[in-house]
């Protein structure tokens, strides 16, 4: 592919994202509410578009279909089982939604903390899903940059794609906070839904057909069509790739924090279907991505530029190979974005906000506004590290942010939950999750995430039931 191309096209990418950007400032963001929520106001199609950008980014394309060469189709089922968790949606996305409105929650470990009665619970929540989402946040960036060096066989750096991506994600969250993420994340789900379609068909059509097509991965690879395949999707193996990922909506902030933001709970039922529709046609576009590398390009180093190596064949005109090539870009600036203003609005509201005496609703704003480059220049740097498996290095961040699932369950469900079974259970867990992470072992076989969510669950209950419960919890949490 052009270098040459690939740079025009970065660019015109940036001049109508910038434009889109700029249309969707509405007023003045002054408070928290408006920069961070969009003044609780999104309807249900930009919604659904915005959550959709938003969660499928650079692992999708890049990683899922990385999965899928690595490991066949076991990661059909991997993705699937995450649709699956997405209808937690449906049974906590009104109850957020409802608080939310009520009480002006901006964040999730604001949420928590209130319903727990202690400061310091919105703290230590708002530390850790800072220290598990920077790496997820690297990943994103690594995408950007494993996909123009693919594409330009080197000649764009994985550096230079990294910076580029770093760049961007900062200035669209400061044109006007998450409105003009979710106005550019829109026209980025359109634009990338339809584009990797369209190199699909042109990719089976390519390689004799649906028939021809499945026909050579039965002859040539056969342990990719079942599972575990190569071993790699051994039921251990899967289990702890899959529970994070199937908690992946409640456990990550920057898609719980969205069920705040749609206008009424008509919006956000809007939101979950067309997610849900969209989810399950970029899942089959991925595999098949994966698929198709697997057969064109079957002994490469690293799975990650699996994608990449499709795009830049002969079989995708270069100009089609370019348009996929800005979605997934684009794709993965909505995802880093998303989380660089999710994580400013935790430090922020939870964590300068309770720590200081004079933490206004502008402060915390300022201070908002001041910590997302440093966020995104942490990332920058993991990013370097330029980690294999990009969808791994997803699912081991999500493990670690399993560990607040059980204290969002309570928050619901469980009125004898208390702020003490709460600390416990996620700097315990927290700290096991990252010590099993360090040293890449698998206690009894067990990954990371498994770890975490039994872990977190036990001494929640336990911890709880030894302390004194809340003395008055706002019914509104369970009704």
């Amino acid at each position: 592919m052009s270098t040459t191309l690939v740079w025009w096209a970065i660019a015109i990418y940036i001049i109508i994202a910038l434009f889109i950007a700029y249309l969707s400032r509405s007023g003045k963001q002054t408070n928290m509410t408006s920069y961070f929520l969009g003044d609780r106001n999104l309807g249900g199609f930009v919604s659904a578009l915005s959550y959709s950008a938003t969660t499928y980014s650079a692992f999708m394309l890049v990683g899922l279909a990385g999965l899928t060469y690595n490991g066949g189709v076991g990661a059909l089922g991997f993705e699937l089982v995450y649709l699956m968790g997405v209808s937690l949606v449906a049974f906590f996305g009104p109850r957020f939604w409802k608080v939310g409105k009520k009480f002006g929650y901006v964040t999730p470990s604001e949420m928590l903390g209130s319903r727990y009665e202690s400061k310091l619970v919105s703290i230590v929540v708002a530390l850790f899903s800072c220290l598990f989402l920077i790496p997820y946040s690297a990943v994103q960036l690594s995408g950007v940059g494993y996909l123009l060096q693919g594409v330009t066989n080197n000649k764009i750096s994985f550096t230079t794609g990294v910076i580029i991506a770093t760049i961007l994600a900062i200035v669209f969250s400061y044109i006007a906070g998450i409105r003009s993420v979710a106005w550019t994340d829109s026209l980025q789900a359109i634009f990338m839904i339809i584009s990797a379609t369209v190199v699909v068909i042109v990719l089976v059509n390519g390689l004799g057909g649906f028939g021809g097509f499945f026909h050579t991965i039965e002859t040539e690879q056969p342990e990719a069509l079942t599972v575990p395949g190569n071993g790699f999707w051994s039921f251990v193996n899967f289990l702890g790739m899959t529970i994070p990922w199937f908690f992946f909506s409640l456990s990550n902030p920057q898609v719980s924090q969205r069920l705040y933001m749609p206008s009424s709970l008509k919006s956000m039922r809007h939101m979950l279907m067309g997610f849900m529709i969209f989810g399950l046609v970029y899942t089959i576009v991925a595999i098949i991505w994966g698929f198709s590398a697997s057969i064109m390009f079957p002994n490469l180093e690293n799975a990650d530029l699996a994608t990449p190596m499709v795009l830049q064949s002969d079989l995708v005109p270069p100009i089609l190979g370019v348009i996929v090539m800005v979605g997934i870009m684009a794709a993965a600036v909505s995802t880093i974005d998303s989380i660089l203003l999710t994580l400013s609005s935790l430090f922020a509201r939870d964590v300068y906000g309770n720590l200081s005496k004079n933490a206004s609703d502008r402060k915390q704003l300022q201070i908002g506004k001041i910590v997302i480059p440093i966020i995104a220049i942490l990332a920058y740097f993991f990013a370097l590290l330029e980690v294999n498996l990009i969808a791994v290095l997803s699912v081991a961040s999500s493990a670690g942010l399993l560990v607040v699932v059980p204290a969002i369950i309570g928050t619901f469900f469980w009125k004898r939950g208390t702020a003490a079974g709460v600390l416990t259970s996620v700097i315990v867990s927290g700290l096991i999750v990252i010590i099993i992470e360090l040293t890449q072992t698998k206690p009894f076989g067990l990954a990371s995430g498994i770890w975490g969510i039994l872990l977190s669950t036990f001494l929640f209950v336990v911890v709880s039931l030894c302390t004194k419960q809340p003395e008055k919890v706002a019914e509104d949490f369970f009704s």
